[in-house]
C-alpha cells in the first residue's frame, strides 16, 4: 500500500504479475459485471484514495500501440440512445481527469473481429472489458479513477493471441505502476487530474 492509499484493480492475475508489492490489487475478474461487483464490494468496505485499473487492451485504429491513459471511457454495448428516447437516464460515458486523449470502450463482448472492430473505431481509439465499470463504481463512491491501458493487439484475429502478450504488457504496467508510486502524493494525484 503506498502513502495515497492506492487500490489497483486488473481483471486477471496475468495482467497484474508484475504489480508493485506496495500497491494493494484487487483482481475483478473478466467483463463488466464481475469488474463492477468486485470494486462496489472493496469500496463498501474502506475508503482509498485513489483506484487505478490497470489491464490490457485492443487497438481500434491503426497506430495505436503502447501505453495509453484514457481520457474518457464509453459503455460500448449498452443501447444508451434507445433507453434515453424511451425516457429512462442512460450513462454510457464517463470523464477521466488527466488522460492522453484516447477513448476507451469497454464492454462484455471480446472484439476479435476487423468487422466489428472497424465499427466501434467510430466511436473510440481501445476497446477492453472492465474500464467503464470500474470508472462508473468509483465515481458511485466519489472516488478518483485512473485507468492504464497496454495495447495488446488490433481488435482482429490477433486478440486470439493475448495469452502470449500479456506477461510482456504486464511488465510495461508493472514499470508504470512502480513510477507512479515513486511520485510524492501530492505531485501524483495533482499529475494525474489535470
Amino acid at each position: 500500500m503506498t502513502e495515497r492509499d492506492v487500490l489497483v484493480v486488473s481483471a486477471t492475475k496475468s495482467e497484474a504479475a508484475h504489480v508493485p508489492a506496495d500497491f494493494e490489487l484487487l483482481i475483478c475478474g473478466i467483463g463488466k459485471v464481475d469488474a463492477a461487483v468486485a470494486v462496489t464490494a472493496a469500496l463498501a468496505r474502506r475508503r482509498v484514495d485513489l483506484v487505478v485499473n490497470i489491464g490490457t487492451v485492443g487497438a481500434l485504429r491503426p497506430g495505436l500501440s503502447g501505453l495509453h491513459l484514457p481520457s474518457s471511457v464509453i459503455n460500448h454495448d449498452l443501447s444508451a440512445d434507445v433507453l434515453r428516447e424511451l425516457g429512462y437516464p442512460a450513462e454510457d460515458r464517463i470523464e477521466i481527469p488527466g488522460g492522453d486523449g484516447v477513448v476507451l470502450a469497454t464492454g462484455d463482448s471480446f472484439i476479435s473481429d476487423a468487422d466489428d472492430r472497424d465499427l466501434l473505431a467510430r466511436r473510440a481509439h481501445l476497446v477492453d472489458m472492465e474500464g467503464f465499470a470500474i470508472a462508473r463504481a468509483c465515481r458511485e463512491f466519489d472516488v478518483p479513477c485512473r485507468l492504464a491501458k497496454y495495447v495488446t493487439d488490433d481488435a482482429d484475429e490477433s486478440a486470439l493471441d493475448w495469452p502470449a502478450r500479456v506477461d510482456a504488457a504486464a511488465q510495461v504496467l508493472g514499470k508504470w505502476l512502480g513510477a507512479f508510486g515513486a511520485q510524492s502524493p501530492a505531485t501524483s494525484l495533482q499529475r494525474h487530474s489535470r
